[in-house]
């Protein structure tokens, strides 16, 4: 239970397809609940309880962000039903990425606590008790733990859990652009540069309104050349999923520092208000 109005974070792949569920609790009751947003990309959903009369009180959040490879956590799930299981391991590794039906799933902790079938939804807990991340996925051939399980770090979890209250979906931040990997590639090969050209800036966009500039044909085929970003506010954007990544540590109106190179030799940095996905 993530609060106190009744709403409960699991994946989306257990609730997909469903817009109610059935939810027992440790006291064995059987409450009705209904889904009110969720979010593919990153396999989350929340779920609302219908009664929210003597509810247990909601867990206690960690955060994820100092997190140490080797540190002590607990997993808790409903493995092959055998609800109230308890398991122990380590961060096994931090900033995994592993590929799903809906797109790659990036930065997840790596673990070696013993996650089934029934874990998912689950909490990873830290030897305090405090949740440090949302149990997702393990990665064995048989279907059964192998010892390497992953979560989604709760600081991820605190990021996409108020829009899934609010909006029903996850509300993306933005700069406004276009970009392609292939073509950032070759670019920086001829310049000795790294970082994501800019192809097209989005009128209106939070981009146009800072001032970054997009790649242009002049009316003679000349090629002016567009911005390349290298940095939002001091993290490293080598590839367009960079910068996704790096968006997603801020909230709506953050105001974020642009590092980038102009016509290929001038370095500018600029600020930028970000906006939502539209």
């Amino acid at each position: 239970i993530w609060d106190d109005q009744g709403h409960i974070v699991t994946n989306y792949h257990v609730v997909a397809g469903y817009r109610t569920a059935r939810v027992r609790l440790s006291d064995q009751r059987i409450l009705e609940a209904e889904v009110v947003g969720a979010s593919p990309e990153h396999d989350l959903a929340v779920i609302r309880l219908r009664k929210r009369d003597k509810l247990p009180p909601p867990v206690s959040i960690g955060s994820s962000d100092d997190l140490r490879v080797g540190q002590r956590v607990l997993a808790i799930g409903n493995p092959f039903g055998l609800d109230h299981t308890l398991t122990v391991g380590v961060v096994s590794a931090l900033g995994r990425s592993i590929d799903t039906d809906d797109g790659a799933m990036e930065d997840l902790i790596q673990t070696d606590a013993a996650i089934n079938p029934g874990n998912s939804g689950g909490p990873l807990l830290d030897s305090s008790g405090r949740v440090i991340g949302v149990n997702v996925a393990i990665f064995s051939p048989s279907g059964a733990s192998a010892g390497i399980g992953f979560a989604i770090p709760v600081d991820t979890v605190n990021r996409v859990v108020p829009s899934l209250v609010q909006h029903g979906r996850y509300a993306r931040l933005l700069l406004g652009i276009t970009m392609n990997d292939e073509v950032s590639r070759r670019i920086n090969q001829g310049l000795n540069a790294q970082g994501v050209l800019v192809l097209k800036v989005a009128p209106g966009s939070p981009a146009e309104r800072a001032g970054i500039q997009g790649t242009e044909v002049t009316r003679g085929d000349q090629l002016i050349l567009g911005d390349i970003i290298q940095a939002v506010n001091d993290f490293p954007v080598n590839k367009s999923s960079d910068l996704g990544s790096v968006l997603e540590r801020f909230q709506l109106n953050d105001v974020v520092r642009v590092r980038l190179l102009r016509q290929g030799t001038r370095p500018v940095e600029l600020e930028v208000k970000l906006n939502l996905q539209r």
